[in-house]
């Protein structure tokens, strides 16, 4: 994996997943996190080759429950963000599907209560000898690129130290989120700090936070100096954020995710959350639109409501 140049779609839950990192793709995204997956949940599965999608897909054994969906197409960018708080355990997980993507990436800056009380995500934050552990047994057994992502520390001194700790792993790259434990996402990202750990380290650093157009792009990497940029929300209302001739309208976004949900069989708790979170943003809830996404039970229901009946009846019919 080539870390400098490059525009990233962040891990985002119940974003994340095939349809949207394809369309991200297509819109420009050079590498496409997946959503976060805890080890846990992750050793649970077993990987299945879908023929009928022709994706690999790996299930939770007993069940139907596809937790992580990926295709060909994809290989060569798209990174497997896990949750854990344990090396051996991250191991076992990563060794399930470390041969299917580009790059494992470690989560050490979800600062959600239940990463926080499972020691997860920016839990790993206070503790530099298990993130050592984790990268470095990550690192010495397998062959796949190995990357984590922080957030800001209470001090950039903090930040900063901790980043040299994690380079000192032989990590390729760092994705630093420039906004602390306790900050929201409406409190301005500190670009500052970000430059701070910039300027500390030699390896590739992938700023992230507020960029929601596509001069921010170039924003964000002039103000901290950082070699890539990842963008969260800003790609999840508009995928065209990547596009360097400018946004498409998010009705025309929304479709092209709609059609990508029903030819790859995306899950319809992650479809309608992912249509919601841009509803939200550019209208509205309870207008007529919002509340007929709630109510839809399956991709027949979605495709209905938007006008996409023959293309849903042809894909299934391909599927048979």
């Amino acid at each position: 994996m080539e870390y400098r140049d490059k525009l990233v779609l962040a891990p985002m839950v119940r974003v994340g997943t095939l349809p949207f990192r394809l369309l991200a793709a297509e819109y420009g995204a050079d590498i496409t996190y997946g959503e976060e997956i805890i080890d846990h949940k992750f050793l649970k599965c077993e990987r299945v080759v879908n023929e009928s999608l022709g994706t690999t897909d790996f299930v939770e054994k007993g069940t139907d429950s596809v937790v992580f969906r990926t295709c060909p197409q994809e290989r060569g960018r798209v990174v497997f963000q896990m949750g854990t708080s344990h090396a051996v355990r991250a191991l076992k997980a990563a060794e399930i599907v470390c041969h299917d993507v580009a790059a494992i990436d470690i989560n050490m800056g979800c600062p959600k209560s239940f990463s926080l009380s499972g020691g997860m995500g920016a839990a790993l934050l206070s503790k530099p000898e298990l993130i050592h552990d984790i990268l470095t047994t990550l690192r010495r057994n397998l062959d796949t690129t190995v990357t984590c992502k922080i957030r800001l520390l209470n001090t950039p001194k903090d930040t900063v130290e901790l980043a040299r700790r994690i380079e000192k792993t032989g990590v390729p790259a760092l994705a630093v989120h420039g906004r602390k434990i306790k900050d929201r996402p409406r409190d301005p990202a500190k670009w500052d700090e970000i430059a701070d750990v910039v300027s500390a380290l030699s390896i590739p650093v992938i700023a992230n936070g507020d960029v929601f157009e596509y001069e921010d792009f170039k924003r964000i990497k002039d103000a901290t100096g950082a070699a890539s940029v990842m963008v969260a929300r800003g790609a999840m209302w508009n995928a065209s954020i990547f596009c360097a001739k400018g946004k498409t309208p998010w009705e025309e976004v929304k479709r092209e995710y709609v059609r990508k949900s029903i030819l790859w069989d995306s899950d319809i708790k992650s479809t309608k959350h992912t249509l919601k979170e841009m509803i939200m943003h550019y209208s509205c809830l309870e207008l007529p639109e919002g509340k007929s996404v709630i109510k839809c039970d399956n991709s027949a229901d979605i495709a209905r409501l938007y006008g996409e009946e023959d293309y849903y009846n042809f894909v299934v019919s391909k599927r048979k």
